[in-house]
C-alpha cells in the first residue's frame, strides 16, 4: 500500500471480524473534540526475513488500523543502515525521521531473538533521536507494543517495547498483544487466522486509535515539564542578561485548539532543550 493511502479496509476484507460487535472509535463517543482527519499511524516491525512473522502482524495490523479509521505508513527496515554508520542524511534514516514526525500514534512488532527485540528492530529506534533541532520525533505520540513467538507464549519483547517507548517518551497503551507459535497463526496468504490471539489485536488496534483520538491534541501539554520549563526561564534570563538575544516569555503550555503547528506530526520545531544533568542530551 501506497504510504499517504487513506483507503478504509471493508467488513469483506476482515473475515475474521464478527460485525456486530466491531466498533469504530470517534470522536462523540469519546467525548471529546478535536482535529477531524484521520488518526496519522506508523508501523515499525523487526525481522528481515521474505516470510516475516512480524511484518505479517504488522501488516494484519494496518488493516484493522484502516478499517478503524486511520491513515497508515508501514516502514520497510530493509536498506536501513546500522546506526551511526553513514549520516543522517541518507534517505532511508531521512524516511523514519519524516514519517516518525508525521504520525500521531505508533505499532511496534518484534520477534523474540535470545529473549529480548531484534537487532533489527533496535536499530530503527536507535536512528529516531529523542530531539533534534528542537524537533521530538516520538514525544507524545500513543504506542502499542505486539511481538509474535517461535515457540510458547512469552512476554520479554512487549515489556522491553514498553520500557524503550518509555524512553522516548511515548503513550504506551494498556492494551499488547504476544502470539506464540506464530508460524500456526497465519495462512499461506499470510492472513491471520481466527483465533483469540488474533481478536487480542483487533483489541490493541481499536484501544490504539481511542487513545490516539484523546491524547493527539493535546501531546504538547501532556508532555510538558516542570523541569523543562525551568531550564528554559533560566537560559532566557542569562540570554537576555548577556544582551545576545532577546529573551522570549516562558510560560506554561496550555492545551489548544487544534491545528498543524499543535500536532504531534507537527515539523514546526521547539526551542531547543539543555542537557537535564548537563552531560548528556539524550536522558529521557
Amino acid at each position: 500500500m501506497k504510504p499517504n493511502e487513506a483507503t478504509a479496509m471493508t467488513l469483506s476484507d476482515l473475515g475474521n471480524l464478527a460485525p456486530a460487535a466491531v466498533d469504530i472509535p470517534a470522536h462523540d463517543k469519546l467525548g471529546v473534540e478535536g482535529a477531524t482527519h484521520p488518526p496519522r499511524i506508523l508501523i515499525l516491525y523487526g525481522s528481515l526475513r521474505p516470510q516475516s512473522y512480524s511484518r505479517k502482524l504488522a501488516l494484519e495490523a494496518e488493516r484493522l488500523l484502516r478499517h478503524f479509521g486511520a491513515e497508515t505508513r508501514v516502514f520497510d527496515p530493509r536498506e536501513l543502515p546500522m546506526v551511526d554508520s553513514v549520516g543522517a542524511d541518507h534517505p532511508k534514516v531521512q524516511q523514519l525521521h519524516e514519517w516518525s514526525q508525521w504520525s500521531e500514534g505508533q505499532v511496534w512488532v518484534s520477534p523474540e531473538r535470545h529473549g529480548t527485540l531484534t537487532a533489527v528492530f533496535k536499530n530503527q529506534i536507535d536512528w529516531l533521536p529523542l530531539e533534534q533541532a528542537g524537533v521530538r520525533p516520538t514525544q507524545g505520540r500513543t504506542l502499542a507494543v505486539m511481538q509474535v513467538c517461535g515457540g510458547s507464549q512469552s512476554f520479554n519483547v512487549v515489556n522491553a517495547l514498553r520500557q524503550l517507548g518509555r524512553w522516548m517518551r511515548m503513550v504506551t497503551i494498556p492494551n499488547q498483544s504476544s502470539v506464540p507459535k506464530a508460524w500456526q497463526e497465519f495462512d499461506d496468504d499470510g492472513r491471520m487466522k481466527p483465533s483469540p490471539y488474533y481478536d487480542r489485536v483487533v483489541d490493541v488496534m481499536e484501544e490504539l486509535v481511542k487513545f490516539t483520538l484523546l491524547v493527539r491534541d493535546s501531546s504538547e501539554y501532556l508532555t510538558s515539564r516542570y523541569s523543562e520549563r525551568k531550564g528554559d526561564l533560566a537560559a532566557a534570563t542569562l540570554a537576555d542578561a548577556s544582551g545576545a538575544v532577546t529573551a522570549p516569555s516562558v510560560t506554561a503550555i496550555a492545551p489548544a485548539a487544534a491545528s498543524p503547528a499543535s500536532t504531534p506530526g507537527s515539523d514546526v520545531a521547539r526551542p531547543a532543550r539543555a542537557a537535564c544533568c548537563g552531560t548528556t542530551s539524550t536522558c529521557s
